[in-house]
């Protein structure tokens, strides 16, 4: 198994190699998927806590934003990685992986989430078919943050020296 993640440049040009970007990239979309569930997380909290709705709608603005980083920080790890292969056996490699996918699957289900709640504001009449069809989609955008949150804590596991 290789040990060996930690970056590799280029000294005479001052360039990073595409294995170094990769890990930057990689690095990056951990540490804004681990601050994409944690405002998740405190949004949860304040709705929980019957908050007021100053409150509530600016820690909406901040899990917004959020969500739109991690799209922007997937994309941009998706690049590196069609650009470095790190050894197959690289631990990290799999484990970022993993991440990426599970934050792919976190902004689906989000949209599909934002979709059915704009879907159900269009009818006077909400049948309990779309009501159990709306709450099957937001169970599935519960599960697909937690499986974020257990990516996050894999990736790190891999590569604690570097975050």
């Amino acid at each position: 198994m290789s040990t060996s993640t930690a970056p590799h440049s280029d000294a005479s040009t001052g360039e990073s190699s595409s294995t170094d970007v990769y890990f930057q990239r990689a690095d990056a979309l951990y540490r804004c998927a681990v601050e994409c569930c944690r405002q998740h997380e405190r949004l949860a909290r304040l709705l929980d806590l019957g908050a007021h709705a100053v409150e509530q709608k600016a820690a909406q603005k901040a899990v917004s934003l959020c969500d739109e980083t991690l799209a922007e920080m997937t994309a941009a790890y998706e690049k590196a990685a069609t650009r470095a292969h790190p050894a197959d056996e690289d631990e990290s490699w799999h484990k970022a992986n993993t991440l990426w996918h599970a934050s792919r699957e976190f902004a689906r289900r989000s949209r599909t989430c934002d979709l059915a709640a704009l879907k159900m504001g269009d009818h006077d009449e909400h049948s309990s078919a779309r009501l159990g069809e709306l709450a099957m989609d937001y169970d599935l955008y519960a599960s697909a943050l937690l499986a974020l949150r257990h990516a996050t804590e894999a990736y790190m596991k891999a590569r604690p020296a570097q975050l």
